[in-house]
């Protein structure tokens, strides 16, 4: 792929976002394009990796009922591998993302109870390699794009 997205490819993604089972037929009749041609445009953006997966998008019933938290981690070098694969067991972890600054590495964190988020905490500053969490709770999310599309120019 050359690096760019037509808007039929946008459209089609921003479709497959709001509801990845959507049947290709009703696809093609939002996009006033043929079936197979839908068809032939998903199976394209899956081979090129610009469609990596499908995937559950949480209801608002959900998200509201969850604590959710970032938490910031400071991690010995040599045991940030095996504090990976830790944190890859643990199904309350949404995201592990490395960061540059204070810490090495933001957890995104989601738990039914606040008693629970406690407990997990817990258990991550005793990890080996942890030496400093630092706990923000997310009180309510005022800006989400994580659906939208990127621009692609």
């Amino acid at each position: 792929m050359d690096g760019k997205l037509d808007d039929l490819d946008r459209h089609l993604l921003s479709l497959l976002q709001a509801n990845a089972r959507e049947p290709a037929a009703n696809l093609a009749r939002k996009l006033k394009i043929a079936r197979t041609t839908v068809v032939a445009r998903i199976a394209r953006l899956e081979r090129e990796g610009i469609v990596a997966g499908y995937g559950v998008r949480l209801g608002h019933k959900l998200e509201h009922a969850a604590v959710r938290a970032i938490c910031g981690l400071s991690v010995n070098a040599k045991n940030a591998p095996a504090v990976i694969r830790a944190l890859e067991r643990v199904p309350e972890v949404e995201e592990l993302s490395a960061v540059s600054g204070q810490f090495d590495y933001m957890v995104f964190l989601r738990c039914d109870t606040p008693e629970k988020l406690d407990v997990l905490l817990d258990q991550l500053g005793q990890l080996e390699g942890i030496n400093q969490t630092q706990t923000s709770i997310v009180l309510s999310r005022k800006i989400d794009r994580r659906s939208a599309l990127p621009s692609v120019s």
